[in-house]
């Protein structure tokens, strides 16, 4: 049956009109969907009770329990979810004020990038909008989240419609209401898809970028054959960035082998001018991967270079590394078999 989570209220309302209900039914449907955040028809006591059977008998509300959480040492929360036909991972990571949610948005990815779980997991299937927001819905610290990052599993611009479902959903008055400055889409760079995110939509844009060499950085990641890292950032620039929008560089630090002299030298030369925040995060090691994980010392020398060069970088601390829940860790594939 059809999933209402995801919808709008306009289509919400044309399915009102095709049953015949009353008009304001809409209205109290995305009330209840997404402001009381009500998983079940017979819940929604201001609707008639033929108007809930009526949905019972021919829609689902989208709303599907998490299965099982872990907690880390540090606080941060794996959630397991059932996505699609599949299962997919959420990690909630609380810190002081803040708590954000990575968002997965795919069950596995096509992208194979060399130092990604997720990636070794094989691409299953896109999320409907419906198991995208239900990530977010349906935890149970959702009163306390402030920001949301879709860097879980997936590569978002690959389900570019539901991505985009699910951001009207969150940043609409009649939906979550939520700022777009809070929420913040991760992209390896496939540059049509970020485009059109760049103009139909406000929300902040992360750019997973590895390497600032085409060859090295093909190596780690395949589709720098079709979308080159020197592209990406050259249809960056064409956008206006004024106003509070944002744009980061998500750059993992493996070492000895992107930490050198010459990256800092390239990363200034591609990046000088360009307003973004590069965002410096620890290699967390994967089995059957030949790379190795920076120091302390390694990560705070190459943070310090780079802002020498006048480029605004920043350690991202690693969090949940304990239950697998860190940057490429996020990968369901045994829990397939459930």
């Amino acid at each position: 049956m059809k999933s209402l989570l995801g919808l709008s209220l306009s289509e919400i309302q044309e399915i009102v009109n095709q049953h015949g209900l009353p008009k304001f039914t809409a209205k109290q449907l995305t009330e209840w969907l997404y402001k009381k955040h009500c998983g079940s028809f017979d819940e929604m006591t201001n609707l008639s009770k033929s108007t809930r059977q009526l949905l019972s008998e021919n829609y689902t509300t989208g709303y599907r329990n998490h299965i099982t959480v872990q907690e880390s040492k540090d606080g941060t929360k794996k959630y397991l979810f059932p996505g699609g036909d599949n299962f997919i991972e959420s990690a909630y990571i609380p810190d002081k004020e803040r708590a954000t949610l990575c968002v997965s948005s795919q069950v596995g990815c096509k992208m194979n990038c060399l130092f990604c779980q997720t990636g070794k997991q094989g691409f299953q299937e896109n999320l409907p909008a419906s198991d995208i927001l239900n990530q977010i819905l349906n935890l149970p610290e959702y009163e306390k989240l402030t920001n949301f990052v879709f860097m879980g599993m997936g590569e978002p611009m690959n389900n570019y419609d539901n991505l985009m479902r699910t951001l009207n959903v969150m940043t609409s008055d009649w939906g979550l209401a939520m700022s777009p400055t809070r929420i913040t889409v991760s992209t390896v760079g496939v540059i049509p898809y970020m485009k059109r995110f760049l103009e139909e939509s406000k929300c902040n844009l992360a750019v997973s970028l590895h390497s600032p060499f085409h060859d090295e950085r093909m190596k780690i990641m395949p589709v720098e054959k079709a979308y080159p890292i020197r592209e990406v950032i050259h249809a960056i620039r064409q956008h206006d960035w004024s106003g509070q929008r944002r744009v980061f560089f998500e750059y993992i630090v493996f070492k000895g082998l992107n930490d050198t002299s010459d990256h800092i030298k390239e990363l200034a030369k591609q990046l000088g001018s360009l307003r973004c925040r590069v965002n410096l995060i620890r290699f967390h090691n994967i089995p059957g991967v030949n790379l190795q994980s920076p120091t302390n010392e390694d990560m705070i020398r190459f943070r310090d270079r780079l802002n020498d060069k006048g480029i605004i970088a920043t350690i991202r601390a690693s969090r949940g590394q304990d239950i697998d829940a860190a940057c490429g860790l996020l990968s369901t594939k045994e829990m397939n078999n459930l």
